[in-house]
């Protein structure tokens, strides 16, 4: 077996793994979060600028009352379970072929896994906060100013550490080159984690987001790949196996809902990887589903404030075609094949830069 063969392997083996394990231990997930009626306990919701949003409201009476969230415990749960599994074999059998398949490496995977974890329990935090109806947000919750300061610090210190730990102050212009920007890379490295949080905003229909973040993991998957980051890709491609063991219990009707503790560690993580790519100039083609959600947000608050009227039905902009007339599942399909061709395209993008 050549390298090349067993390090394919190795990142499909295990993404396969990692599905199969999520889809075997989820109902367990599924009645805990049930039996325990974690789902946002007040009807309605209210848009960023305060008001009520009554356009989502009429589209999401039933749905968004009896739905768990929390269901982002299945991708890192697994993500974490799995890393450890093949690490510990490592150990105990350390030239056996299991054991050559860790994917635990401290040039490529500890930071995204810490990222991975540590965002993830912020998420939590913030939902557990909105099912007990605590917190100042309206509903429950931390607010978006707490939020946006939590993840503002997390990438403040992950920009410190890819500057000074890492040594790392390149970043490469897609068809153009390398620049270094010295200092510059951490405040860039704040404003990259925070606007990829932002896209977080996408998980709002049954199977969206799943499959959103499906196809911009297996892209990095591909990307890391190429640059001979084989744990890095292996860690990817973890997170897309556990991402479609995911959809398979959010597809409509949805069986429970990713919420923050998977939107927050999935955002942050993506940025993290981006970085360790060198992919950040493409990281929005790759993740072109998340700018258009976050760009219809912004441009939806300008209008209101300066046009005193909306463009949009309702925002983000899948739940503006729910209103228009399209059934949620045609939403979520489209979007997928929308996101899948712009994944391919930013892969395609970097190669070729």
């Amino acid at each position: 077996m050549t390298l090349i063969e067993f390090n394919v392997i190795k990142i499909l083996g295990i993404s396969a793994t990692a599905s199969l394990a999520a889809v075997l231990w989820c109902p367990f997930l599924i009645n805990f979060l049930y039996k325990h009626r974690l789902w946002k306990k007040q009807a309605g919701k209210r848009a960023i600028s305060g008001e009520e949003a009554v356009v989502f409201n009429s589209l999401h009476k039933e749905r968004e009352t009896r739905a768990p969230r929390m269901g982002g415990l299945l991708i890192v749960a697994t993500t974490v379970a799995v890393a450890l599994f093949f690490y510990g074999f490592s150990l105990l059998f350390p030239g056996s072929f299991v054991g050559r398949l860790n994917f635990l490496s401290r040039s490529q995977t500890w930071l995204p896994l810490f990222t991975l974890v540590a965002a993830s329990l912020v998420g939590l935090f913030d939902d557990i906060l909105v099912v007990s109806s605590l917190g100042s947000y309206v509903g429950g919750g931390l607010s978006f100013k707490k939020r946006l300061l939590i993840i503002a610090a997390i990438g403040l210190c992950g920009g410190l550490w890819f500057y000074y730990k890492l040594v790392w102050d390149v970043i490469s212009l897609p068809l153009i080159g390398q620049f270094s920007i010295g200092i510059f890379y951490i405040p860039l490295f704040m404003i990259v984690m925070i606007a990829t949080w932002s896209g977080g905003i996408i998980d709002g229909i049954d199977g969206l987001s799943g499959g959103a973040f499906a196809s911009i993991f297996g892209a990095f998957t591909i990307i890391a790949f190429s640059q001979g980051k084989v744990d890095l890709a292996t860690f990817c491609a973890v997170i897309t196996g556990t991402l479609f063991a995911f959809l398979w219990f959010n597809i409509p009707p949805a069986r429970f809902y990713m919420s923050e503790v998977g939107t927050v560690g999935l955002t942050t993580t993506l940025s993290v990887v981006a970085f360790l790519t060198d992919s950040v100039f493409v990281l929005p083609i790759i993740g072109g589903l998340l700018v258009l959600e976050v760009g219809s947000v912004i441009i939806q608050l300008l209008s209101k404030k300066f046009r005193h009227k909306k463009i949009f039905l309702s925002t983000p902009i899948h739940h503006h075609f729910e209103a228009i007339g399209w059934p949620a599942y045609k939403v979520t399909m489209r979007f997928w094949v929308v996101g899948i061709v712009l994944a391919i395209i930013g892969v395609v993008v970097k190669l070729i830069g």
